[in-house]
Order: C-alpha cells, then sequence, then structure tokens
C-alpha cells in the first residue's frame, strides 16, 4: 500500500504527525515527501502540511490517531 507524508524540514506540525504514524504501527512503511523537494507537491501542499496521504485519499492536519487508522482501514477496503 502506497502511503506518504508531505512535510518539510524544520515543521513541528510534521514532527507531531511523524510521531502520530510512529504510534500507528507505520515505521519504515511511509514515504516521507520534503515539498521543498518537489515541486508539484510544493504548490499542491506549501500551506496545507502535513499531509498523510494513502493511495489516492489524503488526510490533511489536523488528524489524530484515530483518523489515521480509519483511513487505513478504508483504503485497506478498496
Amino acid at each position: 500500500m502506497q502511503m506518504r507524508l508531505y512535510s518539510t524540514w524544520g515543521c513541528h506540525l510534521c514532527e507531531q504527525a511523524e510521531q502520530l504514524l510512529l504510534q500507528a504501527g507505520l515505521a519504515g512503511a511511509v514515504e516521507i515527501i520534503d515539498i521543498v523537494d518537489d515541486p508539484e507537491s510544493f504548490q499542491r501542499y506549501r500551506v496545507h502540511i502535513p499531509v498523510f496521504k494513502v493511495k489516492d485519499q489524503e488526510l490533511f492536519w489536523p488528524f489524530d490517531l484515530a483518523q489515521i487508522q480509519q483511513l487505513l482501514e478504508q483504503s485497506s477496503g478498496q
């Protein structure tokens, strides 16, 4: 399952999102995309980071552990 976290260096909200993903047991399973290094991602997410994306579903900040788990359940059923 393709999972990404769109973030950038020095973003304390992004760090909180990463911690939630660790709590969800997703360590090493999520590709972290620094939007500064990807012009398309920067254009799309620059004022919305962090954004957790699973397949084609996006979860915009603020989100919590329950929302992450719900998104994972929905995505695995597709």
